[in-house]
């Protein structure tokens, strides 16, 4: 495929970006190999296999779409692509390390990364202070593919006139996604119960890295103003929070077959999600004991039963936390199509990105949000800033969400 023809590449971006991958990923392992070919085999390799298999590419789409939406084309094609090469891997380090923190054997069908290595050398039960061989090497596969990420990056600062620009995003999506995971983990170690603390953790972890700085990338790329990116951040922001309490349902009530993972693991491992801290709220707003108990001695125990699990999910239901978050879900999605809508963009492209931002949240068919979404042609009603405050905080002010 000639990544240099955009309207080659918009026929299938993911084999695209998959294309600029290849070549990247063969030069980094040709300097791996130089550099030793035991590190080659074990990390290279596998940080190369693990980026080039599996995976939807959400995250890379929605760079090359809004580049796409703001207008770019050949010019902009080459580095656009290489900066969703870039972002794949940033991926691929956020998962290996990821499924370290968790304890995760398994990522996308196949041993993760640290079980791999440690099965390859029989080291599973041979105890490290920070975790076994195979922990300790993926840390550095996750590092090395980091490293790969920010290469690729300084790559794409040279094929654009943004270069200032571009650099402030990517620092700043970096420094935010290891403070979103470190946010999740101290949530956690701590008991954390508080909804405003589980959604600036999903805002740093998920909503701005998964949505916001993709968009903003590929529009700073195409060279579009700040009204522009600016409201592409919101879109970003309203889905990619969507995106985290529709994770946090998923994770409660989803079907194992399609999650993944066995319904409730969420509740077993003591994640502080937004889902359970509504439900401890409204218990404590009702003078509910019964259910706080319930939920103290449940969320997070290593002796928990089925029934125990079963229980806690009837309350989820029963209080209205499910719908409460199902709701909130709903109205973050009309917010993001709304402001997607409302902007000077390309509608072939926004159409895209719509999907991108919206599937992963529960809605595979857009059609049922975007009917409910502000017409492109006006300003976001007050009814549609009414449905989510949080909505309106500017990008600049996202510090300030609770």
């Amino acid at each position: 495929m000639r990544t240099s023809d955009p309207l080659l590449v918009d026929r299938n971006v993911p084999a695209a970006v998959g294309t600029v991958l290849d070549d990247v990923l063969r030069r980094r392992l040709s300097e791996s190999r130089a550099a030793h070919r035991g590190f080659a085999s074990d990390i290279g390799e596998r940080v190369a296999t693990f980026t080039v298999t599996g995976g939807r590419r959400r995250r890379s789409q929605l760079v090359w779409w809004s580049m796409r939406a703001c207008g770019g084309g050949p010019r902009e094609s080459e580095a656009t692509l290489r900066a969703a090469a870039a972002v794949e891997l940033i991926q691929t380090c956020a998962l290996i390390h990821d499924d370290v923190m968790d304890g995760s054997v398994l990522r996308r069908g196949r041993p993760s990364v640290h079980a791999a290595v440690d099965r390859q050398y029989g080291t599973q039960n041979h105890r490290r202070p920070f975790g076994t061989f195979g922990g300790a090497a993926a840390v550095l596969a996750g590092d090395l593919a980091l490293a790969w990420a920010d290469d690729t990056f300084v790559d794409v600062l040279a094929r654009t006139p943004h270069a200032r620009e571009l650099s402030g995003v990517w620092r700043v999506m970096r420094t935010e996604m290891v403070a979103g995971q470190y946010l999740d983990l101290h949530a956690q170690a701590t008991g954390s119960r508080s909804p405003g603390r589980a959604m600036r953790a999903a805002v740093l972890k998920t909503a701005q890295y998964s949505a916001v700085h993709p968009l903003a990338l590929g529009a700073i790329l195409a060279g579009a103003d700040r009204d522009v990116v600016r409201a592409l951040r919101r879109a970003g922001l309203c889905a990619g929070m969507a995106f985290q309490l529709h994770d946090d349902v998923q994770g409660a009530f989803g079907d194992p077959a399609v999650t993944g993972k066995p319904a409730g693991e969420d509740l077993r491992e003591g994640k502080a999600t937004y889902l359970v801290a509504v439900a401890r709220s409204i218990a404590v707003r009702k003078g509910d004991r019964e259910a706080l108990r319930l939920l103290d001695e449940v969320v997070g125990s290593p002796l928990v039963t089925e029934d125990d699990v079963a229980r806690v999910l009837d309350l989820l239901v029963a209080s209205g936390a499910r719908d409460r978050v199902a709701a909130r879900i709903e109205r973050l999605c009309s917010r993001s199509m709304a402001v997607l809508g409302s902007g000077p963009l390309s509608s072939g492209a926004t159409g895209h990105i719509g999907r991108l931002l919206l599937e992963p949240c529960g809605f595979p068919d857009p059609a049922p949000i975007t009917s409910t979404a502000t017409p492109s042609t006006a300003a976001p009603s007050t009814a549609a800033r009414r449905a989510d405050p949080r909505a309106e905080v500017p990008t600049s002010a996202i510090g300030g969400v609770r």
